[in-house]
């Protein structure tokens, strides 16, 4: 697509005369520089307070580092051919699920904040970050800022895990939550402590059409109040509240900050202690289908031998033997998972049942064989089709 899109601009443009060039690349500029100003441009009205804060934190740095490395990894997504509706590719780039996540590799909390569904996706979270993160961390400071974003962006990860074990989690909303929190909590201690850093109206009016559209397109896309919205906001403004006390005559102090960090580090801690080890239902249902298509090719493949005479009977029935004891290891797999999400309780019942039904399907037909009993082998062949039947409930519950 990128490339066709390359082509269709290099072929308008040289269809176009150097006059009409000149005129588009001016049209261009000037639209990047409208962009550039409704982002750094004070509002009328808002000079001193942006001199105040500029005088307070010269450069941002937190910000323009997170939206450069949530486009840049969006943009390798997309030069990758990352299918950005599948599930599974948002979890190779590092998106979060239960059972990954809550079996040591809880750094997905953080790595999923940085994986996104699409471009409109990004667009908006970036757009919101962008807008109040570059208003927000010049009035607390880089390190407060940072401490915010990753404490919101983490605690939100937890609830959203706690509350859909098995559902993928990727999108930085509930980080950009927390920067709005903070935002609400900059504004109740400014109407304490009024100075020249007090939010202006004006600026606050500029914020608005963003922060709309990213609450909007997270009510359509995660519900009307998402765990991300609850706990993004609720964490955001606790720390404001707490780390921005006298804001207005001087940032948090470090020590105050380190000390919100070490807080929100212990309650990750504790929160995240109740979801260790959620069951992976899904990969071990993998394995049983997996062993399913090997162990009925490889039958399938004696029979073929057995039916020009270079099989025995009895070497189909040890073949048949073999198969009902790896059923049954299958089965203690099963049975020995622990900490089941609950979602995945109907898929994990089905395989049970296959598995229960395939064992005696072979042992039917391991009997049978022996004895040469066509009946017995009929049973066998009963027992197969509704295991099968049990495997295919199974693979339909896993797509819900």
């Amino acid at each position: 697509m990128l490339l066709f899109l390359a082509v269709v601009l290099g072929l308008v443009l040289r269809g176009m005369t150097p006059e009409d060039r000149a005129r588009l690349g001016r049209l261009v500029l000037a639209a990047v520089r409208f962009g550039r100003d409704a982002v750094t441009k004070a509002p009328a009205g808002c000079e001193a307070f942006q001199e105040a804060l500029r005088a307070r934190t010269r450069w941002t740095l937190v910000t323009p580092a997170l939206v450069g490395a949530q486009v840049t990894i969006f943009i390798f997504m997309l030069v990758g051919g990352a299918g950005f509706a599948d599930p599974h590719t948002l979890v190779d780039w590092g998106g979060s699920i239960g059972p990954k996540t809550t079996n040591g590799e809880w750094w997905r909390l953080a790595t999923a904040t940085f994986v996104h569904w699409g471009l409109l996706h990004v667009f908006v979270e970036v757009a919101a970050l962008l807008q109040a993160g570059l208003l927000t961390e010049r009035l607390v400071g880089p390190l407060a800022f940072a401490v915010v974003y990753t404490a919101s962006g983490l605690l939100a990860g937890l609830w959203g895990l706690s509350a859909h074990p098995v559902s993928v989690s990727a999108g930085a909303a509930g980080a950009v939550f927390g920067v709005y929190g903070l935002l609400l909590a900059l504004l109740v201690w400014g109407l304490v402590q009024r100075s020249p850093l007090t939010i202006p109206l004006a600026a606050l009016k500029r914020l608005w059409p963003g922060a709309v559209m990213f609450t909007l397109y997270n009510m359509v896309s995660e519900g009307i109040v998402s765990e991300s919205m609850q706990a993004g906001l609720v964490v955001g403004f606790v720390c404001g509240m707490v780390m921005a006390v006298r804001v207005s005559v001087h940032k948090p102090p470090a020590r105050r900050v380190c000390a919100a960090l070490a807080a929100t580090m212990a309650i990750v801690v504790v929160s995240a202690a109740p979801l260790r080890g959620l069951a992976d239902v899904t990969g071990e249902v993998a394995l049983v289908t997996e062993a399913e298509e090997r162990t009925a090719g490889a039958y399938d493949a004696a029979v073929e031998r057995f039916k020009v005479g270079r099989l025995t009977a009895e070497a189909l029935a040890q073949i048949a033997d073999h198969v009902v004891s790896e059923m049954q290891l299958l089965q203690t797999r099963l049975a020995s998972l622990d900490h089941v999400p609950m979602e995945h309780e109907p898929m994990l019942a089905a395989a049970s049942e296959y598995l229960r039904l395939r064992e005696e399907s072979w042992r039917l037909r391991a009997k049978g064989l022996r004895a040469g009993h066509m009946r017995t082998l009929q049973q066998a062949e009963g027992a197969e089709s509704a295991a099968l039947a049990a495997l295919r409930r199974t693979a339909a519950t896993s797509r819900q």
